[in-house]
């Protein structure tokens, strides 16, 4: 034990002393955090959709069969009870809840107008607020096949709303894209700065020629890498952190969820990132060789994680790809967390899958790890 603490203060100490390597680990990210508030708008498409159909008619089966035969929904199962659609949604299973009243048949029958309630998620401003169009566009020329059924107006007569459409906005009600960006954006931060400095941690070592030195001391491996390692996953909470501050205080992102869930499930993915550091470090020799395949990986996680493109508007073979991805997890985890206000039960698939890649990767890394001792 007393090895370990001794090399971890070693490590502290080198990070402090460079004062550059200081404004690499705090300024930085911070400015980053602030600048990237926005990001590209890509088509929405695939967009899970749940109905709660309390009539059971035949009007509200043709509703229900409009939204089905376009090409940007995907009609989910429909229930009886919206708090089954409204788990549904806590679970990040579908989109939009539709909730069609018990009298819709009987008003559109005689009063001539009728109403539902559609209830959008909304962390995501600009894909909610595509959404919201494309619902009031299948609704609308609904709205003219009742028309032109009930024969009562003519082909030249202006054509009048029988179904208003009072949309609600869940988790983002002010659809700010910020709100939506900046949790995706922390995430980018934490991980980028734990697995460059870790790639570049053993790697340095290896340029100094103190690697050959330590490897021929009693040091054990497991006590050289846990020393090795711990200051960085401790950064890696600070800037968690600095970035939650700053999110709240200067982009007031909404904090519903459990901050302590949020510190415990980062724990977990800063070890797999570091072990994933440590993996590269150990098959390269330069720290530019390092540099270079961790941003490579980086660029293709950040893409793919659903961070900037819905992963459901994706190719296929892509959206295949993104289960490999723990940059995607963590992002779906956060904004469930931060933003639905989901709990244990909500993020347990995420935490399991983050945990099984941190054991594989870790034990990988550990094993390709060059110590006699």
């Amino acid at each position: 034990m007393k090895t370990i603490l001794f090399i971890i203060q070693k490590e502290f100490k080198q990070i402090f002393r460079d004062k550059s390597m200081l404004q690499l680990i705090f300024i930085l990210p911070i400015l980053q955090l602030l600048i990237l508030s926005n990001a590209a708008t890509f088509d929405v498409k695939n967009i899970a959709i749940t109905f709660v159909d309390n009539n059971q008619s035949r009007e509200s089966r043709e509703l229900i069969s409009a939204f089905d035969a376009s090409t940007y929904f995907n009609v989910t199962e429909s229930y009886f009870s919206e708090n089954k659609a409204i788990e549904e949604m806590q679970k990040g299973k579908t989109d939009i809840i539709v909730n069609i009243p018990v009298n819709f048949n009987r008003n559109l029958q005689k009063d001539k107008k009728g109403s539902i309630s559609v209830n959008i998620n909304a962390i995501d401003a600009a894909t909610a607020g595509v959404e919201n169009v494309y619902v009031t566009q299948i609704v609308s020329a609904y709205n003219k096949n009742i028309q032109i059924q009930s024969k009562y107006i003519s082909e030249n007569k202006e054509v009048e709303q029988n179904i208003m459409v009072i949309p609600s906005f869940w988790y983002n009600n002010t659809l700010n894209y910020k709100t939506f960006m900046v949790p995706g954006i922390l995430v980018l931060l934490v991980t980028m700065l734990t697995l460059f400095l870790s790639s570049m941690n053993i790697v340095r070592e290896k340029e100094l020629g103190t690697l050959e030195q330590i490897n021929v001391t009693p040091i054990k491996k497991y006590q050289f890498i846990i020393g090795k390692l711990f200051p960085f996953w401790v950064l890696g909470l600070v800037i968690l952190t600095v970035g939650l501050i700053i999110s709240k205080v200067v982009f007031n992102v909404p904090m519903l969820g459990n901050i302590l869930l949020v510190y415990g499930f980062t724990s977990i993915y800063l070890l797999l990132i570091l072990g994933f550091g440590l993996f590269i470090s150990n098959h390269t020799e330069t720290q530019q060789q390092a540099m270079f395949i961790a941003w490579f990986f980086m660029v293709i996680f950040i893409l793919m994680s659903g961070l900037f493109t819905p992963i459901e508007s994706m190719p296929k073979w892509a959206q295949n790809i993104t289960l490999l991805n723990p940059i995607r997890y963590y992002v779906e985890f956060i904004r469930m967390v931060l933003l639905k206000g989901s709990g244990f039960v909500e993020v347990l698939n995420n935490l399991l899958i983050i945990f099984g890649f941190a054991v594989v990767v870790n034990g990988l890394a550990v094993w390709s790890y060059k110590k006699t001792n």
